[in-house]
This record gives C-alpha cells, sequence and structure tokens, in this order.
C-alpha cells in the first residue's frame, strides 16, 4: 500500500458505518487499542480524510460522541459512509503512513500539501557510470535525489564544486561493459579539456568512478568532515609513495572543499546531526521549515507550504511537514529542535526546545525562514489580486460577520466609569479599516445615576444616531458594542426606537474569550486567534477603551479641582487658573503661606484663600 508497509503489521479491516448511532457505536467497539490510521470515505467509496491515532477506538470514536466539534468537522463526520484502519507497530510508523497516504489520494478534508515540483533537485543516476546533474522531475527510477534546493543559484554552486571535485561524465551514453568492450563510442572535448576520464572507451575504471560517487553522496548529505579526513590519508599515502603530482591534486580538492564549508551557515562544531523545525501561519495557510545539521552546519534547509482544512493544531500541521521533509532529506537525526512542546511521541527521538543558546539561534533561524517564504506567498498573492490590505480585511470582515455589504465605516461605542463617579461614554469612528479621529466623539452620560452600563448604553447610541439621523449624515455600516449580551441589548433597543435595527449590522465583544455576540442570538461566534477580522474588532475595541479612560481621567481630574476651588467666594476663574499654573497642584496651594499667596494673587484674594484652607 505504501513504502512503509514492510515494517508495518497492517491489519485492515472494512467497517461500514451507517448514519445510525447505534450501529456506528457497535462498529467502533471492534476497534483495537493500538496505534494505526484511519481513512473515512463517502458513500462514492472515495476517500474523504486519512488519520493517524495513538489508540484507534479513543481517535475514532472521539469524532462521533464529542458534542463540540467545529462546524468543518461535523460536515465531516456526516458524510462517512465507511472507514478502514491499519495497523502499526509506533506512532512514528503512523506518522510515516499517515503523511504517504495523504500525498498519495489527497482526501478533500486532509490538509494540503502544496506541490513543490517546480523546486531543484541534484539526481544522481541509476545507471553504469552514472550522471549527477539537476532536474525538476522526481521519478522512481531507483535513482537518488538530494534536496529540494530553496534556489537555483544554491544547487549549481554545489554542481559547480562537484565538478571541480571530480570529472565526471556529462553525456548520456548507455555505458554497459558490453557496449564499452565493443568500442562503440569515441572520446569527446570533455575529456580533450581534462573534464573526463573518458569511461566511454576504458580509460576509467567502474570501480574508480563509483568512488567518485560514493565520495559525492557524503558531500550532498553534509558529511564534509569524514571526507575531508578520507582525502587527508589519501594525500598522506601518495606522499609516502612520492606521488607528489597525485598528492597535489587531493590537496587542491581539500581547497575546495573548505571553500564550499564556508558556505554554510556555521552554527557550533559541537553541534551533530540534528534536525530543526519551525511553523508559522496566517488565516490561510502553514508554513513549515527544517534545516539539517550535521557537524556544526547548516546544510540542507527547505520550507514547505500547508493549507489547513479542519482546524488542525500547529503541533499536527508540524508533524506533517516534518516528517515530509526528514523523507526527502534521508534523515534518520535521533535529536530534532522544536518551538513547542510535541505531545506526540516517536520512538528513538527526543524533541528538544531550547530557551538560550546556540540552538535557540538555529531555531530562530529556521523561524526566519518560514517567514519569509510566508511574506513572499503574501507579496504574491497581492501581486495577483491587487487588492489593498484595507479591501481584504473589510470583505474576510463582512464574510465573517455575514454582512450583506462592505463595512467600510464602523463605529465602536465603550462606557467608562469608577463606583458611578463621573460616567462618560466613547466612540470611535473607522473608514476603510483606519481610524478616523476627527470623527471620534465624547459623551457625558445625563439621563442616568449610579453604575449603570446597560443604560448609559442605550443612552448614548440613541443620543449618537438620533443626531446622524437629525442632521442626515451617513450611517456606518457596522456598529461594535464593547461588552456581552447586556451591553448589546441596550444598544438595539436605541437603535429599534429609531427604526435602524435590522439596517446596521450591530455586534458586541466580551473581553474574557473575544466572543462575538449578535442580537437575539445567545450561541456566540468565535474568530479565529489570527485572522485579521477579529485583530481589526480588538483595534476598535481597544481604541474605544483608550479613549473613554482618557476623557474620563481628564474629567475626574477637573472635578477634583473644582471641589476645592470653585468653594471660594470671590475666587473666580482667572485666579484659579493663576494659583494652578504657580503650584501646580490644589495640595500645593493647601501648603502655601500667606506671603507665597501674595506673590501670585492680590492681599485681599490671598487672604481669602489662606483663611479657607487654614480654617477649614
Amino acid at each position: 500500500m505504501c513504502k512503509f508497509t514492510s515494517f508495518c503489521k497492517i491489519r485492515q479491516i472494512n467497517v461500514n458505518v451507517s448514519n445510525s448511532l447505534k450501529l456506528i457505536d457497535n462498529k467502533i467497539k471492534a476497534l483495537p487499542n493500538q496505534p494505526g490510521v484511519y481513512q473515512y470515505f463517502d458513500k462514492n467509496g472515495k476517500i474523504i480524510y486519512v488519520g493517524k491515532a495513538k489508540n484507534l477506538k479513543k481517535r475514532v470514536s472521539s469524532y462521533f460522541t464529542k458534542s463540540n466539534l467545529d462546524a468543518k468537522t461535523k460536515v465531516l463526520v456526516r458524510q462517512i459512509a465507511d472507514v478502514k484502519y491499519i495497523v502499526v507497530n509506533t506512532e512514528l510508523e503512523a506518522l510515516l503512513l499517515e503523511n504517504s497516504l495523504i500525498k498519495k489520494y489527497r482526501p478533500r478534508y486532509n490538509v494540503l500539501l502544496k506541490d513543490d515540483k517546480t523546486y531543484p533537485w541534484i539526481c544522481i543516476k541509476n545507471e553504469p557510470f552514472p550522471r549527477v546533474f539537476y532536474t525538476r522531475r522526481v521519478v522512481k527510477d531507483g535513482s537518488l535525489y538530494f534536496g529540494p534546493y530553496p534556489s537555483v543559484k544554491m544547487m549549481q554552486t554545489i554542481l559547480e564544486i562537484i565538478r571541480d571535485l571530480y570529472p565526471l561524465r556529462t553525456c548520456n551514453l548507455n555505458l554497459s561493459e558490453k557496449n564499452i568492450r565493443q568500442k562503440k563510442y569515441k572520446v569527446c572535448l570533455e575529456y580533450h579539456i581534462g573534464n573526463c576520464k573518458a569511461p566511454c572507451i576504458g580509460l576509467q575504471s567502474e570501480v574508480e568512478y563509483n568512488d567518485y560517487i560514493n565520495n559525492i553522496k557524503h558531500l550532498l548529505k553534509g558529511h564534509i568532515f569524514s571526507l575531508q579526513k578520507q582525502l587527508k590519508q589519501q594525500m598522506l599515502l601518495y606522499a609516502q609513495d612520492l606521488a607528489f603530482e597525485k598528492a597535489q591534486e587531493v590537496k587542491e580538492k581539500l581547497d575546495i572543499l573548505k571553500r564550499y564549508e564556508s558556505k554554510f551557515t556555521v552554527v557550533s562544531p559541537t553541534i551533530n546531526n540534528l534536525d530543526v523545525a519551525s511553523i508559522v501561519r496566517n488565516e490561510s495557510a502553514a508554513y513549515v521549515n527544517v534545516l539539517r545539521v550535521m557537524n556544526g552546519a547548516v546544510v540542507q534547509g527547505h520550507t514547505v507550504e500547508i493549507k489547513p482544512k479542519l482546524n488542525e493544531t500547529d503541533e499536527e500541521l508540524l508533524l506533517f511537514g516534518l516528517i515530509d521533509l526528514r523523507n526527502k532529506f534521508g534523515s534518520d537525526s535521533k535529536e530534532i529542535i522544536v518551538p513547542f512542546k510535541i505531545k506526540t511521541e516517536i520512538e528513538d527521538v527526543r524533541f528538544i526546545v531550547p530557551q538560550r543558546g546556540d540552538k535557540k539561534h538555529l531555531l530562530d533561524l529556521s523561524l526566519r525562514n518560514a517567514k519569509t517564504l510566508m511574506l513572499e506567498k503574501q507579496k504574491q498573492a497581492m501581486l495577483k489580486n491587487p487588492k489593498t490590505k484595507s479591501q481584504r480585511i473589510l470583505e474576510q470582515l463582512q464574510k465573517d460577520l455575514r454582512m450583506p455589504v462592505l463595512p467600510v465605516h464602523i463605529e465602536c461605542f465603550d462606557n467608562s466609569n469608577i463606583q458611578g463617579s463621573n460616567p462618560v461614554a466613547a466612540c470611535v469612528v473607522f473608514k476603510n479599516a483606519k481610524p478616523s479621529k476627527k470623527d471620534y466623539r465624547h459623551f457625558n452620560i445625563k439621563t442616568v445615576e449610579g453604575p449603570n452600563d446597560f443604560a448609559s448604553m442605550e443612552e448614548v447610541v440613541f443620543r449618537r444616531y438620533s443626531r446622524l439621523l437629525e442632521e442626515k449624515q451617513k450611517l456606518p455600516q457596522l456598529i461594535i458594542i464593547d461588552g456581552g449580551k447586556g451591553q448589546l441589548s441596550s444598544a438595539v433597543k436605541s437603535l429599534e426606537r429609531l427604526g435602524l435595527r435590522g439596517k446596521i449590522t450591530v455586534i458586541g465583544i466580551a473581553k474574557k474569550l473575544e466572543e462575538i455576540y449578535f442580537p437575539d442570538d445567545s450561541i456566540p461566534l468565535y474568530l479565529d486567534k489570527r485572522s485579521e477580522s477579529l485583530k481589526l474588532i480588538q483595534y476598535l475595541r481597544n481604541e474605544a477603551h483608550r479613549f473613554g479612560i482618557t476623557f474620563h481621567r481628564t474629567k475626574r481630574s477637573k472635578s477634583q479641582i473644582a471641589s476645592e476651588l470653585d468653594n471660594i467666594k470671590g475666587i473666580g476663574e482667572k485666579s484659579k487658573q493663576k494659583l494652578l499654573q504657580h503650584f501646580k497642584s490644589v495640595k500645593k496651594i493647601k501648603e502655601a503661606t500667606l506671603e507665597q499667596l501674595s506673590n501670585v494673587l492680590d492681599k485681599s484674594k490671598s487672604q481669602k484663600v489662606y483663611e479657607y484652607f487654614h480654617t477649614k
């Protein structure tokens, strides 16, 4: 079934699943408590989902017993008509098999690994006197492929170094033993200029040529130091036999290897044979980068783009990309650096989450590579679709909130009071997803006594939109209320009184879990925490809170000052301003002597201020 079946203990059972919950329960009871891979089929017998499990029985049963499944998973479950499963020995085998089956069948509800056939590979052809060349097509004919390389330039540099080290043939002749013995071919220009030793006419033995190929394999796998050690020993042997010309040739190869080594990102000579994996994601895709580290240097690196389908976790996506790239790199390292703790246990593999040092630097490097591809893809998407970022965000918000029109004009309300004192409210306005500060408005609460957020919200919403209607100004397409169902209901009452209910989309956002509430809907909407829609709503909410708090503090400060100085008879507004400008605070005015006060006000007013505070 896949390339891993040779080591998988496979057992396959068809389980017919009907819509009857009783029948599903009976079938689930027959599932084993072992690791494996399960496949869901629709009524047409087509694979719609492939998943792995540490415990097949628990995992499969969770789809039919859990009540808190997301909407996409519920759609998947409704389409399941048949189940097959494969039992394996370990979680690693389950991961490998799952990866293989997803790539083979590309089920509708599985993550989509973006096709990387356009990336260049270095191929060592499966033939007598193998050629070494670059290709963009991976053909399963027994040839060895190394890569994929993130750029053609990097791959060409490596090929140039290989050609400098070893004179290989570039022709596509069939160099079978029979053809060489029958002298079917003649030497070409490559032989005359020293780039080939002419194995086509028997001037180079297959043993010597295969030694070159073995060294090239070591080089491409990153075993540079072992290759250097081998060449040094060879050079010394030639020197001992007084074959100085051959010793010089080997020395030149060592010099080329040193230049090649300098092209790698060297981290630390103490770090050897490990992989580094990281993930970044946005609302549409995830990007998994894997670096291969050998002898303290990064020798391979690649990033894959993965399209999530069923709200997969970061761990699920990271493992999927990691397994795929480790297969491509031919990696068998026992140590993998990751950005967070991995719950999946893989035999003989240790996951490390570094906090500092060289390994943390490697993780940061991997993360930068993943982010680079993500930004590159975003730029490409913007070039294909020249909409502005604001336009894209608003379209996504319209889609998420199921609005009939694009929310070009959005307003957000927030109340502010401390134990009922100085109650105020704020309204911030965004146009084209950006703050329009000239349209921001403050409100002093006039009709409500005490700390009543619901009544305060009802008042300010009514005042705001009754004025806009009276002045025939444009109304917003979206109103956001900072608060839960209570504040939202109060705002809706005012809109109903003004005849605006149903004409403007209005939502409430609760701070604790960032729940989005709609009028008359008790079940909240949860937007993706990474979505640009939620970030815009949070920006509006935070801006309204900031604007309201600033106004509230100013008003409270003025009221505290006024409560002291306004009670002094004969002291007007100008005198208060002079005192505050000079002494900076009411406290310092209280502590001032009569002489100090006389330096600011005339003798009569100074006496009144001094007597008021000191008599009191």
